[in-house]
């Protein structure tokens, strides 16, 4: 996969968005995600810091990806799931993938992605668990929480130091970005994920369209119950999906527009580019000498060929 590209522009409006004033560093909560979720997210953080920003990463102990060779502080605190429990669940969710191509919005979040996100699910009750570190958080007047909101762990936290959050997101299940942004989304116009549509339907995909839709209503709050169970605890009072994305200050959109559906979007929501993958070495420079080389022996295939013809 192609490496992370983060132009100049997009790391200048990070760091104007997430500081109270532009002349001076700020103090930022990171909330991310373990795995491929992180390597996009890194890299903000290191430009973050690199400029002078006062960065602080809250993350579960057990991990595979978040924190590494980073200079800043990092706060851990304890799982209920040890490392092998993380590679078992992530395998098995893996293997669904591929074994089953097509699959239905029920059988990819209550079967192949349930498990493995009922653990990402359980790090937000560890963390609150954590009476130091949330004492910690709370005396450490930051300016703003960079999250990544697909656990949903990142929300919570900023809803309940009552900061500014900034979402880091691609996409998210349900279609809660759009709903949690107030975005309009006219069904006979906007598809739903997971289902392959383009924006021009015909009216046999509108009427999927709009079915697909009130199954999202009816699978969704299963999927998400025990982590909406988590904020509802944390926050003490009942709190829904709706609730935790609309607390957003500001989108940023990893994806560009010109790859996604034709649809309406909130001022606050910001196409930043770049996608899931890890950064890479450039490739190697080819010599011309390498290119002779391969020119002759170019030649002489040819020449071969047309002489057995």
């Amino acid at each position: 996969m192609a490496p992370v590209v983060l132009s100049s522009s997009f790391l200048l409006c990070v760091c104007f968005l997430l500081t109270s004033d532009f002349a001076k560093a700020g103090r930022l909560l990171v909330v991310p995600m373990d795995g491929s979720h992180w390597f996009t997210m890194q890299s903000v953080v290191e430009k973050l810091i690199l400029r002078g920003h006062e960065v602080v990463i809250v993350m579960p102990e057990v991990s595979r990806q978040l924190g590494k060779s980073l200079n800043c502080t990092v706060k851990t605190y304890k799982t209920s799931y040890t490392l092998e429990d993380l590679d078992r669940e992530f395998m098995a969710f893996v293997n669904a993938q591929w074994k089953t191509r097509g699959q239905s919005l029920y059988s990819v979040l209550m079967t192949s992605a349930n498990s493995v996100f009922e653990l990402f699910f359980s790090n937000c009750k560890s963390l609150f668990n954590d009476k130091k570190l949330v004492e910690y958080l709370k005396e450490s007047s930051f300016d703003a929480v960079f999250l990544d909101p697909f656990d949903m762990c990142g929300l919570i936290v900023a809803k309940y130091f009552s900061l500014p959050s900034v979402v880091f997101a691609r996409g998210i299940f349900c279609h809660y970005l759009e709903e949690g942004a107030q975005c309009p989304g006219p069904l006979s116009y906007v598809p739903r994920g997971f289902l392959g549509f383009s924006d021009a339907m015909t009216v046999k995909e509108r009427v999927r369209n709009h079915i697909f839709h009130l199954e999202e209503h009816l699978v969704c709050p299963y999927f998400y119950k025990n982590v909406l169970e988590i904020a509802s605890e944390t926050l003490q009072t009942p709190v829904t999906a709706y609730d935790l994305f609309s607390h957003t200050s500001i989108w940023l959109l990893r994806t560009d527009f010109v790859f996604d559906y034709p649809k309406p979007v909130m001022p606050n929501m910001i196409f930043i580019g770049g996608i899931n993958c890890n950064q890479r070495k450039p490739l190697p420079k080819v010599s011309d000498l390498s290119f002779s080389t391969l020119r002759i022996i170019w030649f002489w295939t040819l020449e071969k060929i047309f002489t057995e013809l």
